[in-house]
């Protein structure tokens, strides 16, 4: 087919991928605009951009598509569909009547389960037992589209967002590719019950709360690792909780039980198996406590 791929994060590049090694035509890529990045803050393509434009493909960057110049170019590439992962802009409806079978999205949840912005992160802060992945025909409306093809994956009491994130790209490329080879591609409506919306994850959420039960604080942890990062602070140090496990064990919540970083909650305790101080790299926890020891007792705050 001839495709327009709509894509920012690197989450949507394994379905670039995908299409190009199934021998689409990747007429033009869109993405977002260069932004600031790294120590000097110059300006950086997003991964798709990059990716699309180490390829030779025509890549665009509009911060809006609805001036009528964006919307005739879109209509003069001609695409027999357009495919979209994480772009980041709100479609007007002549982009989403373009193409001539519709515009298609890559979606990171069991719609309609967590429309939104943050749909693998909230599917584990709230402790789901499933995510997975919607490929949608696109409408008007946030993520309200008819479904065509739904693909899951267990989240287990190990899974975080980077493990999740890792395995829903290569699960949506898979389907994504399924949906484009079929004949007649059908979707069905969306189920009217069970409508729950991701807001976009706020930095301010990212504190850990040890008063909670155990499995709630490690779904909080994991939700949020490794970025913005769930973090406590202990003996003046801010540290980022990356990886932990649920233990058997009580104290006052908040209160370091033992010297291998086993933290008391409201109800239970959590082990912090992978952490991160302020300014050191991520680390294992016996890495973690050569240098900075915290003996039973401590208070995390």
């Amino acid at each position: 087919m001839r495709l327009v791929f709509m894509g920012t994060p690197d989450f949507a590049v394994e379905t670039l991928k995908a299409l190009i090694g199934a021998g689409h035509e990747v007429a033009c890529v869109y993405s977002q605009p260069p932004r600031p990045a790294g120590r000097g803050m110059a300006e950086r393509p997003s991964p798709v951009h990059a990716y699309a434009a180490a390829r030779g493909i025509e890549v665009r960057t509009p911060t809006s598509l609805k001036s009528a110049e964006e919307l005739a170019h879109f209509a003069a590439l001609n695409a027999d569909a357009a495919v979209i992962v994480a772009y980041g802009l709100l479609l007007p409806k002549p982009v989403l009547d373009a193409p001539r079978l519709g515009c298609f999205n890559v979606h990171a949840s069991l719609l309609p389960r967590w429309r939104g912005a943050a749909p693998i992160q909230r599917a584990i802060m709230s402790g789901d037992a499933w995510s997975g992945v919607t490929i949608m025909r696109m409408e008007e409306g946030l993520d309200t589209g008819p479904m065509c093809k739904v693909g899951r994956i267990a989240i287990t009491p190990m899974t975080t967002a980077q493990s999740l994130h890792d395995e829903l790209a290569a699960l949506g490329s898979q389907l994504m590719i399924e949906v484009l080879a079929q004949e007649t591609i059908t979707c069905t409506p969306q189920p009217s019950d069970g409508v729950t919306y991701a807001k976009k994850i706020d930095k301010a959420e990212a504190r850990v709360d040890f008063t909670k039960n155990a499995a709630e604080v490690r779904n909080h942890i994991h939700g949020l690792s490794p970025f913005p990062g769930a973090w406590f602070e202990v003996n003046g140090t801010r540290v980022k909780a990356l990886l932990c496990d649920v233990v058997q064990a009580s104290a006052a919540p908040g209160t370091f039980i033992d010297d291998r970083l086993t933290i008391a909650c409201g109800t239970g305790a959590i082990r912090l198996l992978k952490l991160q101080r302020e300014g050191k790299g991520a680390m294992e926890a016996q890495d973690f406590l050569r240098g900075f020891p915290i003996a039973a007792g401590t208070d995390a705050a």
